[in-house]
């Protein structure tokens, strides 16, 4: 069976990723999202499993101490992390794996799946930025300026991705999406293990 391939997926808060992200899996095959653990509290509308593993602080610190984390983070004074066990279930099965992290997880990751294939998804401008944050009603000011603060150290970071995809249009960003994920399963690589049958006829 082929491997599947990992896919990073970095943004700023507020530039639109999670939709993306979501409208992407809903439009492609063979395509898992994983699920991070966070100690943050549940917003209204989520549901433990499927949008995050919701755990206490002090489960999480056991699970870094046993390393079950491919990558883990603080954010937001809450921490993150994606379960390495998870994402290389998916990959053996010939799943492509998308992680939705921050610079700081993609760093980590990197380090130990270099294979990896890593997207930075930029807003059209800082004001626009700063309008989605607040269109979202569910932070204070004081809030949205520490997110627009982080915003620019996260954006900083883009030079260490692969790709970059500016979400202006949605319906052209989520196209683009979909590019990368094409252009990665026609590379000669997976393609010769897919179509071992047909190149075995075509060659003898």
């Amino acid at each position: 069976m082929t491997t599947g391939k990992l896919y990073i997926i970095s943004a700023p808060s507020g530039a639109g990723k999670t939709s993306l992200v979501k409208q992407l899996r809903a439009e492609t095959s063979d395509l898992a999202v994983s699920v991070s653990h966070t100690t943050r509290a549940m917003r209204p509308g989520e549901t433990d499993a499927v949008d995050y593993f919701f755990v206490a602080v002090e489960q999480f610190k056991t699970m870094i101490a046993e390393q079950a984390f491919l990558e883990h983070a603080q954010v937001f004074d809450n921490f993150y992390g994606t379960a390495q066990q998870t994402v290389e279930t998916n990959l053996a099965q010939g799943l492509d794996v998308i992680l939705e992290i921050d610079w700081q997880g993609a760093a980590q990751v990197k380090r130990m799946l270099p294979d990896c294939v890593s997207i930075f998804i930029l807003p059209p401008s800082i004001e626009i930025l700063r309008q989605r944050l607040q269109n979202r009603g569910q932070d204070n000011e004081e809030i949205i300026a520490r997110r627009m603060r982080d915003a620019v150290t996260e954006m900083s970071h883009y030079p260490e991705f692969d790709y970059l995809i500016v979400n202006d249009d949605f319906n052209l960003a989520l196209n683009q999406l979909k590019s990368i994920i094409i252009a990665n399963r026609l590379q000669q690589k997976r393609q010769q293990s897919l179509l071992a049958p047909l190149l075995n006829d075509l060659l003898n």
